[in-house]
């Protein structure tokens, strides 16, 4: 089933204030709400990364960009000063064991497919210390004077050994969101305004790999039909190997026809010779 919602509500307070009480009972008690760094403008002279880089803490983001030239799909690494745009082949997200949450006693959560009191890794959507915090954003500054009103962001499929779903949730008292989930049949599709920057909670059953296929489209003020995919890599569970997810590949076979493939006109990058390997979990680990 495609699913189409606004990001509208979630920007500015609101969705610092929704974020705030993230989960109820006992998924609650291993959530803090330092400064939720929702509030962000893009360098337009922001450098692009090279080298590979595993990231286990701090603030990331995926989206489109402009800045090559071209539409593709870039990440947006603010785990440390200064920030770097990344080519997604180069990051691999570690969602260490610190992430672990246990699923609360309630049928609000059944659409996790996980029985209450087990527990599942979770990229939770407000700040924690300690876990990398993934979101998205369509605030690259090129991206901001050319796009026409937003942009689709469609998940194309999940390779992984688990199940993956990904939700919003306003306060103690608010009904989950599922945006999207392995439980359903993809492509997934969320609409995604101009200028949008959304964190939202990421549940992973299984430790392993997996490999998430995004892509964004749209329309430029031009008119000009812009589309990129490309793949995201995480590692979950401190007893994973980040460096099977560099090397690990989407089977692009099971993607949908209109996505071009690898080297179609959806702008995709080309996979990169891989470089080495290192773990940026500090700013003083990083480098460019």
């Amino acid at each position: 089933m495609t699913r189409s919602r606004t990001s509208r509500a979630l920007l500015g307070g609101a969705l610092v204030a929704a974020a705030l009480a993230l989960l109820p009972a006992s998924m609650a008690l291993a959530v803090e709400a330092p400064d939720d760094g929702l509030t962000q403008t893009l360098d337009p002279n922001q450098a692009q990364g090279t080298g590979q880089v595993v990231l286990d803490d701090g603030h990331i983001d995926f989206g489109p960009t402009l800045n090559t030239g071209e539409w593709i799909v870039q990440i947006h690494d603010d785990t440390g000063a200064p920030s770097y745009w990344r080519m997604p082949s180069d990051v691999v997200a570690h969602v260490n064991d610190a992430a672990k949450l246990t699923i609360p006693e309630s049928e609000d959560y059944a659409f996790l497919g996980l029985e209450p009191g087990t527990e599942a890794w979770v990229i939770p959507q407000v700040r924690k210390p300690g876990v990398i915090w993934t979101g998205w954003n369509t605030q690259e500054p090129t991206v901001l004077d050319s796009l026409s009103m937003g942009t689709t962001l469609s998940i194309l499929g999940v390779q992984g050994p688990g199940d993956v779903s990904v939700y919003l949730q306003s306060g103690n008292f608010g009904q989950p969101e599922p945006l999207w989930s392995t439980h359903e049949a993809f492509p997934q599709q969320t609409w995604i305004e101009s200028n949008t920057h959304t964190h939202a909670n990421w549940v992973f059953d299984e430790p392993g790999v997996y490999l998430v296929e995004v892509q964004f489209s749209g329309e430029l003020i031009d008119g000009e039909p812009v589309s990129a995919h490309d793949t995201l890599r995480f590692a979950v569970g401190d007893g994973t190997d980040s460096a099977q997810a560099f090397t690990a590949r989407f089977d692009e076979s099971a993607l949908p026809d209109d996505t071009g493939g690898a080297d179609g006109a959806t702008g995709r990058a080309n996979p990169r010779a891989p470089g080495p390997i290192r773990r940026a979990t500090r700013p003083t680990r990083r480098g460019s």
